[in-house]
């Protein structure tokens, strides 16, 4: 036996328990390496406005408190207004609820020659009581599981919002850190790309808070024009959503709208989605350009792509940090990416068809004048 191999094999046996080890670890720490990764980027968000409260000499503690307070009582208050709107939803819906129970049975009656009333409908209702006693206990036992939904809800929140707090207060420590660890060269390359993850993540918040604010006020108008109730609410849900959620996001944001003005009139609901549809083009191809030119420069089709993919690799989470994590890897890339002068074509300008149909009238001017002139045929050279 080479003295070489039980060394080697000793050697392939280690890296396998500790690939094994490894993976291991982090299939059981998946969890909290998704809440760590949630808390950066916020971090990474909130760091921007941070740095502007701390150079007017506030206490990096203090500004982190400060901003993540303001970002909180947004958050409530959107989730305020939503919930004010759906139990005025429900409400109404529970007032509408004979008269549509009255109306779907006439029309029962008048289209299948039936005799239901409202007082055989209960009778029915009370003679499938088991069943509905069946449903209630299922119901009840499935509250229980919500409950500890929630808590887990809320225990999760809990753990980004600390780590949050300590990774963007403790930012230049951690970041100094890290960088002690690493040679001067390699230094300089992390704080380069930390860089650009702080500006392309802060500036597509920003960008993207300026755009729901001008989508929200847009909805608000035609809402309020159109008559239908909760207009602010219905207004705020589509311009939020459809914000985080690109391109695709305003037609499952407007689903709503859409939806609660179909209950004053099929015309509101049609005239809703006529202007969802108009805006969003207006969006794309006009306003998010100007506004995202400099913090979010990705083609609508990449950016979309970036969101399914993040959501596949990670979920709702990985669907929200797509954008961020695309445009700085596509910003640090093209530091050192080499570009070369692009020689003239006519397909890079989309000019091929004009200057096709250019080239062909002076091949028949050409044998124009050939015939005109011996009527002998024109030679190859000559055409070419």
């Amino acid at each position: 036996m080479p003295r070489w191999l039980p060394r080697a094999m000793l050697l392939a046996a280690w890296t396998v328990t500790a690939f094994g080890v490894a993976w291991w670890l982090l299939v059981q720490l998946q969890s909290l390496l998704v809440l760590l990764l949630i808390s950066l980027f916020l971090a990474l968000a909130l760091e921007p406005a941070v740095n502007w409260l701390h150079r007017r000499h506030w206490p990096r503690g203090l500004a982190t408190g400060a901003v993540m307070a303001a970002g909180f009582v947004l958050l409530g208050a959107f989730f305020t207004v939503l919930g004010s709107m759906l139990v005025g939803q429900v409400l109404a819906f529970v007032d509408e609820l004979p008269a549509m129970t009255r109306a779907v049975l006439r029309w029962v009656n008048a289209t299948f020659n039936t005799s239901f009333s409202p007082t055989n409908l209960l009778s029915e209702i009370s003679s499938a009581s088991g069943l509905i006693e069946q449903y209630a206990s299922s119901l009840a036992g499935n509250v229980w599981g919500a409950g500890t939904t929630v808590l887990a809800l809320l225990f999760n929140g809990l753990t980004i919002a600390l780590f949050t707090f300590y990774l963007c207060a403790d930012g230049p420590r951690f970041r100094r850190t890290i960088c002690s660890v690493l040679p001067p060269r390699t230094q300089r390359e992390v704080l380069r790309a930390w860089e650009i993850a702080i500006d392309k993540t802060g500036g597509y918040i920003y960008s993207r808070a300026l755009l729901a604010l001008v989508c929200t006020a847009a909805h608000y108008l035609v809402l309020v024009l159109l008559d239908i109730p909760f207009a602010f609410a219905l207004a705020l849900w589509v311009g939020v959503l459809s914000q985080f959620i690109p391109t695709v996001g305003t037609y499952i944001g407007g689903a709503v709208p859409v939806l609660v003005a179909l209950l004053q009139g099929p015309w509101q609901a049609v005239w809703i989605l006529v202007f969802i549809t108009l805006y969003q083009q207006f969006e794309n191809y006009l306003l998010q350009p100007r506004i995202t030119a400099k913090t979010l420069d990705m083609h609508p089709a990449v950016a979309f792509g970036s969101v399914i993919a993040g959501a596949a690799i990670l979920g709702a989470p990985g669907a929200l940090l797509a954008l961020p994590v695309g445009a700085s890897l596509q910003t640090f890339l093209g530091l050192y990416i080499r570009r070369y002068k692009v020689e003239e074509h006519p397909l890079l300008d989309g000019s091929a068809d004009s200057e096709d149909e250019e080239d062909a009238p002076s091949v028949e001017d050409g044998a124009g004048e050939d015939d005109a002139g011996d009527g002998s045929p024109a030679s190859p050279r000559d055409v070419r």
